[in-house]
């Protein structure tokens, strides 16, 4: 008797586990079915990112391994999408030059953007006596003397996502902004603002979150 009433016991549980799996697999298919329906629904997409402009009052090289930088910019944020809303909870900016920093960060008030909003941002960016490796002082002295600069305007920051009154977690972001600036070019100076020289961009930026 104890042999059969362990069979049925085994058996039972057999039979519960493979219920449970069921469940699962289940439960597991129906949750990936309603991400895909929320997605395909939805069809989310990463903001946009364009810098209009930069306006340059001060890029001098003290020395060559020091960098002194006083740089406005102007991006564009805008949220393509029509279900979605952007919490932008920090955003840090700042400029670089052959892959180093030469200025400080920036850092952009936090700030909701709305289903197709445009943002508009004219930060600030400092540095002053940025140490630098010496051949990037020399390339940008020589870069300047040849009428024209690459600098990459970056902006790193977290993001939220709201739709309806659902709100996600926060996810990094990385916008990486080329800024090509004709310093000294003959045929495209910019626009002289007393002491400062103002360059339209209008340039796409890439971004990643």
């Amino acid at each position: 008797m104890s042999e059969k009433v362990c069979d049925h016991h085994d058996t039972a549980r057999r039979k519960m586990a493979r219920r449970c799996g069921a469940a699962l697999l289940s439960f597991v298919f129906v949750f990936l079915l309603i991400i895909l329906l929320v997605w395909a629904i939805l069809q989310p997409k990463k903001p946009r990112f364009t810098l209009q402009d930069a306006t340059i009052f001060n890029l001098n090289i003290s020395a060559p391994n020091v960098i002194s930088t006083t740089v406005q910019v102007t991006v564009n944020s805008r949220n393509p999408n029509s279900r979605i809303g952007v919490y932008y909870d920090r955003l840090d900016v700042y400029a670089t030059y052959r892959s180093q920093q030469i200025s400080y960060y920036t850092v952009i008030p936090p700030v909701y953007q709305g289903h197709k909003d445009v943002n508009v941002w004219s930060p600030f960016l400092y540095g002053n006596n940025v140490p630098v490796a010496p051949y990037n002082g020399i390339a940008l002295a020589q870069d300047q003397s040849n009428g024209a600069i690459n600098l990459l305007i970056k902006i790193n920051g977290r993001v939220r996502w709201k739709v309806g009154s659902f709100i996600s977690g926060r996810y990094h972001l990385h916008v990486a902004c080329a800024a090509y600036i004709p310093i000294g070019n003959s045929k495209n100076t910019g626009i002289v603002i007393g002491y400062a020289v103002k360059y339209q961009l209008s340039q796409t930026c890439t971004v990643n979150v």
